[in-house]
């Protein structure tokens, strides 16, 4: 059961004035083709807020554990989400992923690895330049820029898609791309706070 519009259309009705969320350039998002969706983690409610801001629904990696909650287990599935095992080399995550990318999906993933503790932007994992490399897809630069205070302005922004091709044919490493993508999002961070 697809369960995505339902979650958007309710996640949109709360969030939306709660959070009084402002989305910035949602029109460089690609209208079709595969998109890596990267975004900086400040708060565990950045999935659904990038879910309800993105034009195009999004498939989320998410941490396996939340997979083993009661009503998560059955929920997750059918809002995109595919889980994931932190800390180790998933083979069945990174099959799925580069299989939503080649037909022509959006994945979302937050190349920090785990929420920023003090809301600035941290290292990114190489997994991300991973899949921006072995994804046939452009890569899509987001920020949100907190906090999560009810009332208080939340801003999503949406940059430029990133060409992936010249770093392809280049065979640039996965760490370079992950930092060409972590500096994209501080970017976006810097002229939007």
């Amino acid at each position: 059961m697809n369960l995505y519009p339902l979650g958007k259309a309710l996640c949109s009705a709360i969030f939306y004035p709660f959070y009084r969320i402002k989305v910035i350039g949602k029109e460089n998002f690609p209208k079709d083709g595969g998109v890596l969706l990267c975004t900086n983690h400040i708060d565990n409610l950045d999935p659904p807020v990038v879910g309800i801001t993105c034009p195009r629904a999004v498939h989320f990696m998410a941490k396996e554990e939340l997979f083993e909650l009661p009503i998560l287990k059955s929920v997750l599935p059918n809002v995109k989400a595919f889980p994931v095992k932190r800390g180790m080399s998933d083979r069945q995550a990174m099959r799925t992923a580069l299989t939503l990318l080649k037909d022509g999906k959006v994945v979302g993933l937050f190349p920090e690895g785990t929420r920023s503790k003090d809301g600035q932007l941290q290292k990114g994992l190489a997994g991300a330049g991973f899949f921006a490399l072995r994804g046939n897809a452009v890569v899509m630069p987001c920020a949100i820029i907190g906090p999560y205070k009810p009332l208080k302005q939340l801003k999503v922004v949406y940059g430029k898609p990133l060409d992936m091709a010249p770093y392809r044919e280049r065979k640039a490493s996965p760490e370079e791309v992950t930092a060409v993508i972590m500096a994209e999002i501080q970017k976006l961070i810097e002229t939007n706070k």
